[in-house]
């Protein structure tokens, strides 16, 4: 069999070359906030399941819950909660064939993590 000389280059663009875009960050942040919900879930229903358990269980997930581990937790869940909301909307936007060329699709990307933020004050400044 014949010697085949192989070229060596990349696979697919590499890091050193690829500059990461604001759509590719709010596209990686979409699926990174609807997993990070689950934490916040789990805490919720460990709550709720000692609160149903008994008063000395309660006492234990309660501390934890009111934290300022649970906190921090909480407030994320809330901005994951909206981000991954807008996210939703602006994904229905770009389905419905708008928003599709780049300065929108960032206008719109800048938009979601501004509007994500802004709308998580207002709901830990409300509740």
């Amino acid at each position: 069999m014949a010697n085949v000389k192989r070229v060596e280059r990349p696979l697919s663009p590499h890091l050193q070359i690829y500059r990461p875009q604001l759509t590719s960050f709010t596209s990686i942040l979409t699926r990174i906030t609807g997993n990070g919900l689950i934490v916040g879930v789990i805490l919720a229903v460990w709550w709720l399941l000692a609160a149903a358990t008994s008063p000395e269980y309660f006492a234990v997930a309660n501390a934890v819950c009111t934290s300022w581990f649970g906190d921090l937790v909480f407030a994320a869940s809330a901005w994951a909660v909206w981000y991954h909301y807008l996210a939703g909307l602006r994904h229905l936007y770009f389905d419905a064939g708008h928003g599709l060329d780049v300065p929108t699709a960032e206008k719109l990307g800048w938009g979601i993590i501004i509007g994500s933020v802004v709308l998580t004050v207002l709901t830990i400044l409300i509740v």
